[in-house]
Parts: structure tokens; C-alpha cells; sequence
């Protein structure tokens, strides 16, 4: 079958399932492989617990009898072409959004801006890979009226494969940092690869919105010589211009397009570095003519529950929790952000950044010296390549050594910042402080 008729297919049997413990009447199986599992294995298994069709790439496991089993060369590929055919039944705009950090937060900021006005598809959690992203554009439904579509990349050449499928219609990158940089190579790297969004749109000539304040982006804005751009950030010449007005502990903020008076906006996030965040989430707004009084209300009732930017208050402490991802840039970034914040009696809890390769013991060290260099002396630090840095700070083999300190001396009465790759497992902390 060509991709016409599996399209076709699937329009008949609009449930697409990739595992076989959970297989609706009439779906369709699409047989994916792990690293320690092989979907094709379990094919038979989802045709008799209800799928009507099973799509295989092995050879091995078609049986020339069952025309319910469709042997394909590749079912992920298979599975991200069904999902672009789909995606080219609806004519509306999809934002395509990906950056080293902040692109999970931004996602969620613009959607709420948007669904002031819009009805809005997004990618849910962070479904930002090569399954993530065609799972949420078969989500794409008739009702729909607009998509922000989050891409995520550990490797060069991610993006790429990941815009020929979301087909975006206008993006932005939130920002480049040092991460993953084990798969990147550098960070020269990490531009190369979150600037295929960049070239993708164009490639389409379609509009950019535009971090005018991030000397990367608008290095790589130019490199090609873009015709469409709308900028914010903090400089004067931005569409939308914004600054931080305080932060002690959440965000506020002003904002203003060209010619405009200064609103003023209360969010419920934690960092001042979510400021560029917001400013993309307006510009986009804006251009979508969501009203301003719609888009500061929507920023100012986000509030965060997804272990990023979040203050958790408990019992005992005021928590800052940031424990969902951690690398350079980020860290450095949460760092400062608590650096000026003002409260008292702080304390960190940093978790390993993972991924960063051979750089990974000078990034954890340069953690460490920022960190003493803010001030903040009651810092602990979890994970073997913290192990190996330089302090005097406490130190920690994983989250479990500190589970244990906590059953022991728990801290209390303090702003604790809670920040470390996911891998560290910190997000099991709140919980008991």
C-alpha cells in the first residue's frame, strides 16, 4: 500500500495504537521498536485483542493469510506520514516551537493566550520526538482552529525530520544552549540543528517570531535573511518590548507593542527568564488579534504543574521547583534568577545535568562556582558528576542519600531551589519538605 491508501485506511479506523495492551475496537496497531522492545512482536496479539489492522515492518511476523497484517519497510516512518497526510486536511496555522530551554513553558503560554480567542490543538506534556509529534497532529480534529506543535532534538538533523511532518506555518526558537551536547557534537551543533526550523520556514517564507534580545537567534535570523519577522524581547526596537518589574518570588512584568501604553502583568511563574517566554506568547498573541486585555488575563491565571517555574509552598519550606530538566544554559539562568530574588533563607538542591558528553566535568564545576558566587551557602549537590567538582558544599550519590539527610534533619523555613536533570529523579522531593 501506498501512503494515499494507508491514509485512507486510517480515516476508516481513525484510532491509531502503538501498544498492544491498549488496543480500541477498530484501530489501527502500528508495530514501533525501542531499544528493548519490538512492536512487531505483539502484532497478532493487537488484532486479537481488537485492532482491525496491524502495520509491521518485519518480515518475519507477516502472514500471508491475515490481509488485517500490512507489511510496510518502515512503521515509524509509516506512522509520521499518516500523520502529515492528516495534518494537510486542516488549513489552519501551526506554530512550530523548539529551543534548548523554556520551549515546554512557551508552548503552554501561547496556548493560553490563544484559546482566549481560539480553539486550540497542542502538544500535551512533552510529546515533542519523532512519536510525540505525529501523535499530536493525528490529534488534529475538524474543530480545531489552530496548532502549536513543540519539537524536541537530542541530535543533528532532528528538527529537520520533524518540521516535514508538522509542516509549521510560522515558529520560533525559544532560545540555543549548551545541552545534549553528547549528541550534538558542540553547540555550534545545537544552532545547526534548532535552526532547521529556521530553514524550514524559510524555505515556505513564513513568518518568524523573533527573540530581537538573544544575540544567537538573531545572528541566525540573518545568516538567512528573513522577509517576515515579528520581534519582542527587551529591546526598544522589538514589536513587543517588555521588562521585568520584580520577582520576589513570582514574575512581574510590563509589556508594550509599537506605539503603545505599558500593561502591567502578575504571572504566577517563578524566574525572571521566563520573561522571554511571555514576550513570545503576546507577540503571537497580538498577531493572531487576541486583545490585550485577553492576553494578560491568560498570563496572569497560568499557573504551572509540571515541575517547571513552579513555588510550591508546604509545611515547612517555600519550594522553587525546576526539577523537570537541567543543563548549562538553564541552570545558569535559575541560578541567577534566585540569585536576585528577594527572600531569605535559601538553599539549593542541584541535581546532575545529563547528556553533556566530554564537556560534562567543566559544565558541572562552572555550576558549582556560579552557585558560591551568588551567595547561597547551604547548597546540596546530588549525582555522581557533581560528586566530582570541587566545594565544600554537601554532596549526595542520588536523590535516595538525600531522601534519607531529609527523614534526618529536614530544612525548614526556607526558599529552596529544586533543580536538576529529570534522570535525578529531585521532582520525588517536594513531596517531603
Amino acid at each position: 500500500m501506498d501512503i494515499q491508501e494507508l491514509y485512507k485506511l486510517y480515516k476508516q479506523h481513525a484510532v491509531i495504537t502503538t501498544d498492544s495492551r491498549n488496543c480500541p475496537e477498530g484501530s489501527l496497531f502500528i508495530a514501533l521498536k525501542g531499544e528493548t522492545f519490538d512492536g512487531n512482536k505483539f502484532a497478532k496479539a493487537a488484532l486479537e485483542k481488537g485492532c482491525s489492522y496491524a502495520i509491521i515492518d518485519e518480515k518475519e511476523y507477516a502472514d500471508p493469510t491475515d490481509k488485517r497484517i500490512i507489511l510496510v519497510d518502515d512503521a515509524l516512518q509509516t506512522y509520521k506520514e499518516i500523520a502529515r497526510e492528516h495534518r494537510r486536511e486542516f488549513n489552519i496555522p501551526v506554530i512550530g516551537i523548539t529551543g534548548t530551554n523554556g520551549k515546554t513553558t512557551s508552548k503552554e503560554l501561547i496556548s493560553a493566550v490563544l484559546a482566549e480567542k481560539y480553539n486550540v490543538l497542542h502538544t500535551e506534556g512533552n510529546f515533542n520526538n519523532d512519536v510525540g509529534v505525529p501523535k499530536t497532529l493525528l490529534r488534529i480534529a475538524p474543530e480545531h482552529e489552530i496548532a502549536v506543535i513543540e519539537m524536541g532534538a537530542s541530535h543533528e538533523g532532528d528538527i529537520e525530520k520533524l518540521v516535514n511532518y508538522a509542516e509549521p506555518t510560522c515558529g520560533l526558537i525559544t532560545n540555543v544552549g549548551r545541552a545534549h551536547l553528547e549528541g550534538f557534537g558542540s553547540f555550534e551543533g545545537v544552532k545547526r540543528t534548532k535552526g532547521e526550523l529556521y530553514d524550514y520556514l524559510k524555505a515556505h517564507n513564513c513568518l518568524l517570531f523573533l527573540n530581537e534580545s538573544n544575540n544567537d537567534l538573531t545572528e541566525m535570523a540573518e545568516q538567512r535573511n528573513f522577509d517576515r519577522i515579528i520581534s519582542y524581547g527587551q529591546d526598544e526596537t522589538a514589536n513587543v518590548q517588555g521588562e521585568v518589574v520584580d520577582c520576589a518570588p513570582f514574575l512581574r512584568f510590563r509589556w508594550h507593542e509599537e506605539g503603545g501604553e505599558w500593561k502591567e502583568v502578575l504571572t504566577h511563574l517563578v524566574g525572571a527568564y521566563n520573561l522571554d517566554n511571555m514576550l513570545a506568547a503576546i507577540a503571537i498573541g497580538l498577531h493572531f488579534e487576541v486583545s490585550t486585555q485577553q492576553i494578560c488575563h491568560a498570563l496572569e491565571n497560568y499557573i504551572p504543574s509540571n515541575n517547571r517555574s513552579q513555588l510550591t509552598v508546604t509545611a515547612h519550606n517555600k519550594l522553587v521547583v525546576d526539577a523537570y530538566n537541567a543543563n548549562p544554559s538553564s541552570m545558569a539562568a535559575a541560578i541567577e534568577n534566585f540569585r536576585v530574588m528577594n527572600v531569605e533563607n535559601k538553599m539549593a538542591i542541584l541535581g546532575d545535568m545529563r547528556e553533556l558528553g566530554e564537556t560534562s566535568a567543566v559544565e558541572h564545576q562552572r555550576v558549582v562556582d556560579l552557585i558560591q558566587a551568588a551567595g547561597i551557602t547551604n547548597v546540596w549537590l546530588v549525582g555522581e558528576n557533581f560528586e566530582h567538582t570541587k566545594t565544600d558544599f554537601k554532596k549526595f550519590k542520588d536523590v535516595e542519600e538525600v531522601k534519607l539527610e531529609i527523614e534526618r534533619h529536614c530544612p525548614t523555613d526556607h526558599y529552596i531551589l529544586i533543580k536538576g536533570s529529570n534522570g535525578t529523579k529531585l521532582f520525588q522531593l517536594p513531596e517531603l519538605l
